[in-house]
């Protein structure tokens, strides 16, 4: 059955962090919409591989009309966890336990929606602190499933690891 990810991204967010399960999860049948500040922007990855256009505007997104979250790494997440409206955003994935998957530094937006507490979770080794400081239990592997809701990884090196796992939990 096909699913409709939402995708939180802006400018330097990490290229194949976003180009590696956004390319699995389309080739699965499934839907991912990008979202950011503006519809029909251009955003660009930090490595300057891939520029993808914005879909739809955070203002008109609703987390009940998307099925999971995927939150790749680089300085996206960091730029968008100023912004309340982002936080709110993936908070709501995390709170109605929908599946969520961060990659590398993904996890910032969650840290900031104070959604890690008591939650088993990976990431950059630059973030392992802040995710301690936000109550998670910080594993250093490639891949950390919790709750049978959260995928997280820590690099783009674990991309197959973090792709198998997210689409196993959309097959549910």
């Amino acid at each position: 059955m096909s699913k409709k990810i939402a995708c939180v991204v802006t400018n330097m967010f990490e290229d194949s962090e976003y180009t590696g399960p956004a390319d699995a999860f389309k080739e699965a049948g499934h839907e991912v919409v990008n979202i950011e500040k503006e519809k029909g922007k251009k955003v660009k990855g930090k490595q300057g591989d891939a520029e993808i256009t914005i879909d739809l505007s955070i203002d008109d997104a609703k987390a009940s009309d998307f099925d999971a979250l995927l939150i790749p790494g680089g300085f996206s997440p960091d730029q968008l966890r100023d912004d309340e409206r982002f936080v709110k955003f993936a908070k709501s994935f995390m709170d109605d336990k929908k599946p969520v998957f961060a990659i590398c530094h993904g996890p910032q937006l969650l840290i900031t929606a104070k959604t890690l507490e008591g939650r088993d979770a990976t990431g950059y080794n630059s973030i392992k602190v802040d995710m301690e400081y936000a109550g998670a239990k910080y594993a250093d592997k490639e891949v950390v499933v919790c709750q049978n809701q959260l995928v997280t990884s820590r690099t783009p090196d674990d991309i197959p690891a973090f792709n198998r796992e997210a689409l196993k939990l959309l097959s549910e």
